[in-house]
């Protein structure tokens, strides 16, 4: 198969099956468990920058975050003086006092209510400014990236999936906006509470403290060791979800030939192999994962029996008072949940970094040139088109044009013909600048294109392709896209140039009518009038056909001709064709063979010659010959 071949017919990656759609313990949706950055702390620094401009922000999101904190920290030990008010009071009535002191009592309580209110006020505060910085940064990131696609040359998008593409916009930048709204807010908060509980904790008291802290490495090896042995079952996990939603996709996509051919069985066979295989994997995962709580909350019970007792003891003893026990459980609690926040948010570093990794390389990747210095002006160019000494490969070490050599007058029509991945479709991407050839020229006018902008050089063509493109709005806005301030009227007399506008008008909204997003309430002999609709209202130089009556039937191929023949005349034109009774008036035909113009001339000569087109030709008509 030959390199243009593999270009036009390379699959297109399956997103869903290349990173599925499953949670496993490594980063949000979108993202494989413990995927990594190939260098976090190159990309950090990056990340790091891109966020200097929210600076500001950050250093309110600080201090919200320590206030918020702080406050939720002194609370545990107000309550335990409220705790040790109540019991003194206890104690002094069974001992013929005054009892509870309810007055004490409520200022403490009081006390703690306006410590909390201002803790959750502050947090909300925190909330909102973190909210409004990830929401930015991901509006800014996918703003960069929508411009930067149209910057990229064409072999970017012959060497990466159109799903590899769309995931930077989608789950690279949502795992960065999940990320920075989750993990910068439990980052602080979790670093300021480890250190104010623990400051806490020792000034109750320093043995209960070492006693506490002695679950934590305990917790830490049982932990560890479930989650690298879970680790292995999510990724497998992820790799069959894969696999399900591409067999899913496939089997639903290709429905009508999985039914014509009778493989309704194999089908759900192959689907129930893989679904078992996802089945044992997401069960022993989720498992795994699931051991991770009761496992702990039981080491942790057997800690909190350790620490009761020797609190007790301390108490007897008279060292600390018994509302400080209520405190230090309370501290515990919140000593080892920011701990496992922390490990979390350390997970989800890595999954940011993978993503911002990603979506730098492709924010950074090579452009093509879009300007260049005094550009040549397109005004009052004719449409003249010159090839001197062409060559080009894909590849710089095999070139698959070579030395091809054309002069093109105003007005001619120039058709391409070949079989297929013969490299028809290459001189016309040549031509408009999708690639630059590795030597010689190509002129128009007299001007290398090469001096032009590339937009306004594309400006010359009109395109209409065998695989139409519309997009999801209405038939006016999807004729007029070749020309954004066309008038109604001026969409509508292309519309009839294109015999279109009969058909059109009998739709229940006309020009008005909304195509869907594959344009599947049109049939598709309808879909290529209306893209030829929209070449005819761009009134291009040089227009471009690349089989454009391949997909109607036979009376509409007849209109539609017409049409090409009043739209061609005074323009050039460059017609890519398989069936060669169509340009057989064509003023020079180009004969490509596996990439090279082996033969040029008008239809005659080349009959007349005898060679690879007189052959092509004859095996097309060979029954009437």
């Amino acid at each position: 198969m030959s390199n243009e071949e593999i270009r036009q017919e390379k699959p297109q990656t399956n997103n869903r099956g290349r990173r599925g759609m499953g949670i496993g313990p490594g980063g949000p949706p979108g993202m494989m468990p413990g995927e990594k950055a190939k260098d976090f702390k190159k990309t950090m620094k990056k990340l790091l920058k891109a966020l200097s401009k929210y600076k500001i922000a950050f250093i309110v999101v600080f201090i919200f975050a320590i206030a918020s904190t702080v406050f939720s920290i002194i609370g545990p030990n107000i309550l335990g003086d409220a705790t040790t008010k109540i019991a003194e009071g206890l104690i002094s009535k069974v001992e013929g006092g005054n009892g509870i002191d309810f007055d004490g009592l409520a200022k403490i309580l009081l006390t703690l209510i306006s410590l909390y209110a201002a803790s959750a006020l502050f947090s909300f505060i925190m909330g909102l400014f973190t909210t409004g910085i990830a929401q930015k940064v991901s509006y800014k990131f996918r703003k960069d990236i929508s411009e930067k696609i149209h910057r990229m040359p064409m072999n970017y998008f012959d060497t990466t999936s159109h799903g590899e593409v769309l995931s930077k916009v989608t789950n690279d930048v949502d795992t960065l906006s999940n990320s920075l709204n989750q993990s910068l807010t439990q980052l602080i908060t979790s670093v300021i509470t480890i250190i104010g509980v623990l400051i806490m904790m020792l000034r109750i008291s320093i043995p209960m403290t070492i006693m506490a802290l002695l679950i934590l490495p305990t917790s830490g090896i049982v932990i560890g060791k479930v989650m690298k042995k879970s680790q292995k079952y999510f990724k497998q996990q992820q790799e069959y979800l894969g696999h399900v939603n591409g067999q899913v996709e496939e089997a639903y996509g290709g429905h009508n030939i999985v039914k014509v051919f009778n493989k309704e069985t194999e089908s759900i066979k192959e689907f129930n192999e893989k679904n078992d295989k996802l089945y044992e994997s997401a069960w022993k995962s989720q498992f795994l994962s699931g051991m991770m709580m009761p496992i702990m909350q039981f080491i942790g019970n057997i800690g909190y029996v350790g620490v009761a007792i020797l609190g007790g003891y301390l108490v007897i003893k008279g060292k600390i008072k018994i509302g400080q026990i209520q405190s230090f459980f309370q501290y515990i609690r919140n000593f080892t949940q920011p701990i496992a926040q922390l490990a979390q948010v350390s997970n989800m570093f890595q999954s940011t970094a993978a993503a911002a990794e990603r979506v730098f390389e492709f924010l950074e990747a090579e452009e093509e040139v879009q300007i260049v210095d005094n550009p040549v002006s397109i005004e009052g160019l004719n449409g003249g088109v010159e090839f001197k000494n062409v060559h080009f490969g894909y590849n710089p070490d095999k070139i698959i044009i070579n030395d091809f050599n054309a002069k093109i007058y105003k007005g001619q029509k120039i058709a391409i013909v070949g079989p297929t991945g013969a490299g028809k479709t290459t001189m016309v991407k040549l031509l408009m600048r999708f690639y630059d050839i590795n030597s010689g020229e190509i002129l128009i006018d007299g001007n290398n294109i090469q001096a032009f902008d590339r937009g306004e050089l594309r400006k010359l063509f009109g395109m209409v392709l065998q695989d139409t493109w519309l997009f999801n709005g209405t038939i006016m806005d999807n004729i007029r896209y070749s020309k954004l301030d066309a008038t109604d009227e001026e969409v509508i007399q292309a519309a009839k140039a294109a015999h279109v506008h009969r058909f059109i008008s009998t739709l229940p909204d006309g020009y008005h009518m909304v195509l869907n997003e594959e344009a599947s309430n049109v049939s598709q002999g309808q879909k290529q009038l209306l893209t030829i609709a929209r070449a005819i209202l761009a009134d291009p130089k040089i227009l471009i056909l690349d089989e454009a009556t391949s997909s109607v039937d036979t009376r509409t191929e007849i209109l539609i001709q017409r049409a090409m023949d009043s739209l061609m005349k005074g323009r050039t034109s460059f017609i890519i064709a398989h069936r060669l009774s169509t340009i057989r008036d064509a003023d020079l035909i180009l004969v490509m063979n596996e990439g090279d113009i082996v033969e040029q001339g008008n239809h005659e000569e080349l009959l007349a010659k005898g060679g690879f087109y007189a052959s092509l030709y004859n095996s097309q008509f060979e029954k009437t010959a």
